[in-house]
């Protein structure tokens, strides 16, 4: 009981925190250029009939799940959108640190905030950076694959990944850093499933903007996810 209680008082805070973190990063970072994508959305879907009528079928049928629905909730701009990004932040941020907790108490070493710091480097190089060399942060308005085809991509690759880096950190035996690079790689050698014609309503500048801040604002927040929940782990030993 006491280790359940160590587990959930330092995944709750460290997760809190991170959340925090993440939501003032994500509101100077990439919300400003999320809102200028749904922009160029809004004006796309407002465009003449005969130009959507002119594209190919399956074109449409391949639209990213960001594409808005005209009669769809969504919530207003300003501190309603704000504490919603908070909200799933800090719940992202708690299912995160419920993971480093538990394999922190795996491991069986000894942590402390510069362990932790490495560990969610790992997070990011497994969570993020690994699926997103194949499937790149996405901006309202930009046609994707099959959505259930990515879920399976990305669930491999993060599987993948988390095992091959264990088996390098971990492994004893010279095969299983053989084994640990060929399931880094493997993913990205099948390779991540694309939209059959690529297109997206906001400009590629913009596009590229994202795609730097989103890999930035996930660094930090795996940085202070791994410092956080590593400081405080060791404190409630």
């Amino acid at each position: 009981m006491a280790l359940f209680r160590r587990i959930f008082w330092v995944a709750a805070l460290g997760g809190l925190l991170a959340g925090l973190i993440a939501t003032t990063i994500h509101q100077f970072g990439t919300v400003p250029l999320i809102l200028q994508a749904e922009v160029y959305e809004t004006a796309a879907a407002a465009a003449p009939h005969q130009h959507a009528a002119d594209q190919p079928a399956h074109e449409h049928a391949t639209l990213s799940d960001h594409h808005h629905d005209t009669e769809a909730w969504e919530p207003e701009d300003g501190l309603e959108r704000t504490g919603y990004t908070a909200l799933a932040d800090v719940l992202t941020g708690i299912g995160f640190a419920l993971l480093l907790v538990c394999a922190y108490v795996l491991s069986g070493r000894e942590i402390g905030w510069r362990q932790g710091l490495l560990w969610g480097l790992a997070g990011f190089a497994v969570f993020t950076l690994a699926p997103g060399l194949g499937l790149k942060p996405e901006l309202p308005g930009t046609m994707a694959a099959p959505l259930l085809e990515r879920q399976i991509w990305w669930f491999v690759t993060v599987a993948a990944t988390a095992a091959g880096l264990a088996m390098l950190v971990f492994g004893r035996r010279p095969w299983l850093a053989a084994v640990a690079v060929a399931l880094l790689v493997l993913p990205h050698l099948y390779g991540a499933p694309q939209p059959e014609i690529e297109h997206s309503a906001a400009p590629a500048l913009l596009r590229e903007q994202f795609i730097q801040q989103a890999f930035a604002a996930n660094l930090l927040f795996w940085a202070a996810l791994g410092v956080l929940t590593g400081y405080f782990y060791q404190r409630f030993r």
